[in-house]
């Protein structure tokens, strides 16, 4: 799998910080969802659906395919993946001397 890139990471990091955005994901773990599914769910407006939904997107975190005039969001599982390995890099390197000093580092 690709290393992600550092832009890539803060996008992720940027989309993540909302609590309606995590409340987003948690619903499309579950499964694939329609805007009017995830709009009577979180009882938000159709306006800060799609604010939400377009940094959820351009973060790559869901995908969305339109199906008539409905748009259906899914989680990207490709991103979650490469997102899970960035960090589990930085939880296996926590107990080596990353500075590369002869101190012991805390």
């Amino acid at each position: 799998m690709k290393m992600m890139d550092t832009e890539q990471i803060i996008k992720i990091g940027k989309a993540l910080s909302d609590q309606n955005r995590v409340e987003i994901i948690k619903l499309l773990s579950e499964e694939e969802l329609c805007a009017c599914h995830i709009l009577e769910q979180l009882e938000i407006a159709q306006s800060t659906l799609s604010h939400h939904m377009k940094q959820l997107t351009d973060s790559k975190l869901v995908n969305v395919t339109k199906k008539g005039r409905w748009s259906y969001y899914t989680i990207n599982t490709d991103t979650i993946d490469s997102f899970k390995e960035f960090l589990d890099t930085y939880k296996d390197t926590r107990n080596s001397n990353l500075c590369g000093c002869q101190n012991k580092c805390d």
